[in-house]
This record gives C-alpha cells, structure tokens and sequence, in this order.
C-alpha cells in the first residue's frame, strides 16, 4: 500500500460554505466544481511539486460561525487560500480576518459589492462570481428589455445582501430614469409576504425585483399565488442555492434568474468535460437536474485553477505572493469563458455584466430563458 501522504506533502485549500440547511445544495455545488478542479490538478502533477488538498468547514449560513471556521482553517489547518459560499453576510463577515491574516479569500457565490470592493489597503479578497452591483443594471436592463418595466418594486432580504441590492437597484432605477414603486423587506423565516406586496401592487410597480435565497424567495411566489397576482419576478440568484420548485409551487418556474453558467444546451469542449467528470466522480449525477446549481460548480472550478495559477506564479505558499500571483494570471481558458487578465488592485472580480445569463426552473433543472 502507498504510504499515506503527510501534511507537508499537500498545499491545502479550504472552503466555508452552507454545508446544511436551506442552502445546502450551494455547498454541495461548489464542493463538487472544487474537487473536480483538484483532480485534474493533481493529475497533472499538482502545484509546485505537491498535491492540492481540500479541507471543508459548515458555516451553517451564519456569519459567526463562518468566522471561526476561517480562523480554523487558516491557523489551524494552514491554508494557504480559502473559497467563500453562497452567503454574502458570511462573506463580509470574513473579509476583515482575510486580509489581517494576508491568506487569499476567493468568493465564488456571495455577490455583496463590498466583498471584494471592501476598501483595504492591501485586498486578499478575489472573487469568481456575480457581483451586485453590476447584477442589479442587469437586471434592469433585462427587463425592460423583456417586460417594458417602468416601475420597478423591490423585494429584499433584510440582511447585508438585501441592503447592497438596494443600493444597486435605485441607482440603475436612477441612471434610467425610472421611479421605484417601493422598497420592501422582510426576514428568512417570514412566510407570509402578502402585505408587503400589497403595498407593492397599490404603488403601480409593474415588476418584482426579488433578493433572497432560496426558502424566503418561496415564500414570495407563494405570497403572489394567493393574491392571485401575476406580475413579472426577476431574481438574483439566490433560489438556484436549494430545493426553490419543491418549496415555491408550480409559480416558481415563472421567476427569471441570473446565472453565470448553465450545463443546459450546446456546450463548449471544456463544459463537456467537465460534465463527464461529474458523473464519473458522483454517481448520483444522472440528468442535467442533478448538477443545480450549476453556477456553484462553474464559478469554484474556475476559481480553483486560477488559485493554482497564482501559487504558480508565485513560485511559493506566501500569502503576499499568492496574492500578486492572481494579478500576473495571464489567460485562462475556464468553464464559463476565457480570462484574460482576470485580476488587478484595481478590480479583484473576475466575472463582469457581459458575463451573466438569465434563467429559469423547468421542473428540478436550471435552463437558460432563451
């Protein structure tokens, strides 16, 4: 038997995601893009001569405990860089330690604008994935494009997440010159919306902008269904992270949502490798509905490589140097497209307004609308 391989003998990563609860499938997602990467990484020899390593910790989508298990996997677990889930208050909670403690922090869900626009000096904050700001003017563009919306009412998650968006949706409803009919919130075990949309609906909005992972944004479509209000509802992504059909009804296939990638229709030479490796790694892979949310897959696979790429760059597993490695990343021809000086000091997102696509649930599949 091969001896087993000592700590000194890996590089490890991390990752701090919803791992249980209602947004578990985020977790599982990302888990999967992550250790596809790695095997094709180690394949080919690795990084620096060593293999990578995965080390995972449950943030249970609480900022706190997503907190501890950053310090653990950095202090204990001596990381040399760590991916992000899908909550953006886990997230910004993480930020301050990540750049104290110089260890690379790479988002691949959490979209909140200040993630990675957090104003320190030196950013250890990368990130592979939406992010809200430019979300938003997407989202508005897309549907005035579609709906001819002219007043938008929002809906949001009250957290950090709900208030960046807020912030994005009235200055894209600005910069088009469009009055907002209202700004509503409300909490992640509420189940009952029916009055905030009420107010919603006796203010003209003519479009639902909703902002909330996957149980809430349920209860939403839910809360439409029994006021018998058929209006247009334009998602970020949240309802991607979990069971959103399952719990939302048959209405919750009418809600448009922005995604990054999708393994649906026609895809790249990269895409179909990348799926046939997901169904030889997990079994339990047998249609296109088993590998939602794909955004979780394709945003941690191509962030995984291109960490690999700065610990290449760096030639070392300094936290410093790994992070000037993502600045010289030349190109990298990933999942959702090509990168071409993916990373600067001046804008730490790899993924623009260009590269997002809107979808929609058929059943337990994510498909592009179109």
């Amino acid at each position: 038997m091969a001896a087993p391989l000592r700590a000194e003998d890996t590089i490890k990563v991390g990752l701090v995601a919803a791992l249980s609860g209602q947004s578990a499938k985020s977790g599982e997602a990302v888990t999967r893009g992550l250790e596809v990467a790695i095997g094709e990484i180690n394949a080919a020899g690795g990084v620096l001569g060593k293999k990578i390593e995965l080390v995972r910790r449950d943030d249970e989508s609480n900022p706190a405990k997503g907190v501890l298990a950053a310090r653990e996997l950095v202090q204990k677990e001596k990381v040399v860089a760590f991916f992000g889930g899908i909550d953006t208050p886990v997230s910004l909670a993480i930020v301050p330690f990540a750049n104290q403690a110089k260890v690379p922090f790479i988002s691949v869900w959490a979209a909140g604008t200040g993630i990675t626009r957090n104003g320190a000096a030196e950013n250890y904050v990368f990130r592979v994935s939406a992010v809200d700001q430019l979300v938003d003017g997407a989202m508005l563009d897309y549907a005035i494009k579609k709906y001819k919306t002219a007043k938008p009412g929002l809906m949001l998650i009250n957290n950090p997440w709900g208030e960046s968006n807020e912030k994005g949706l009235k200055d894209a409803s600005e910069a088009h010159k469009l009055t907002l009919a209202g700004a509503e919130k409300f909490d992640n075990a509420d189940v009952d919306m029916v009055p905030q949309l009420t107010r919603l609906k006796d203010a003209g909005a003519d479009t639902i902008f909703l902002v909330a992972n996957v149980q809430p944004a349920a209860q939403v479509v839910k809360s439409l269904d029994r006021m018998g209000w058929n209006v247009p509802v334009v998602s970020h992504w949240g309802p991607a992270g979990g069971r959103f059909t399952e719990l939302g009804g048959p209405s919750a296939e009418k809600v448009d949502m922005v995604q990054t990638f999708s393994f649906s229709g026609k895809l790249s030479p990269k895409g179909e490798a990348v799926l046939a490796a997901l169904k030889s790694k997990y079994p339990q892979i047998s249609s296109l509905a088993d590998v939602t949310p794909a955004v979780g897959i394709a945003n941690a696979y191509d962030a995984m490589h291109m960490v690999a790429l700065a610990i290449a760059k760096a030639g070392t597993t300094d936290g410093p140097a790994v992070r000037k490695g993502f600045y010289d990343i030349g190109s990298y021809d990933g999942l959702i497209k090509r990168y071409n000086k993916p990373f600067s000091p001046e804008n730490q997102d790899a993924l623009g307004k260009d590269d997002y696509i809107f979808t929609h649930f058929q059943g337990a599949e994510i498909v592009p609308v179109n």
